[in-house]
């Protein structure tokens, strides 16, 4: 008896670590691939404001693959020159998650933090060969 006793106070505190884990990995990969197809298509295309749009629109795919909602990740992007799409300019792509942690009230969340930020910082260099008015 007493060994399910504690099997049960053990077993129940486990499995919600593994949930949180695996939800905190979700984000994990949901902000990596968003900041490395963000930084690639802002690398690769030409029009600044079709890049921006583009990478948005990458980034919110991303992180509804992964099970978040399109705006729950943000997405910075820098440029080492301006035009962006200068041969040999380094695109810089910051995605930040916030992940919720799985059932806990919001009372709760009001009170103590229950979200875990996760940040991913991606580069892409723009081909030296580019030419910076041309470009998907």
């Amino acid at each position: 008896m007493e060994f399910l006793a504690v099997g049960v106070l053990l077993l129940v505190p486990l499995l919600y670590l593994v949930l949180c884990l695996g939800r905190v990995q979700a984000g994990a990969f949901a902000a990596e691939g968003a900041a490395r197809e963000a930084a690639r298509i802002v690398a690769a295309t030409a029009d600044a404001g079709v890049a921006e749009d583009r990478a948005a629109a990458a980034v919110a795919l991303a992180a509804e693959d992964q099970g978040f909602a399109a705006t729950a990740a943000e997405v910075r992007l820098r440029c080492s020159a301006q035009p962006c799409r200068t041969p040999g300019a380094v695109v810089r792509a910051s995605v930040r998650v916030e992940v919720d942690l799985p059932l806990v009230p919001a009372w709760v969340g009001r009170r103590v933090p229950a979200r875990v930020p996760v940040e991913v910082v991606r580069v892409a260099v723009v081909d030296r060969l580019a030419v910076p008015g041309e470009g998907p």
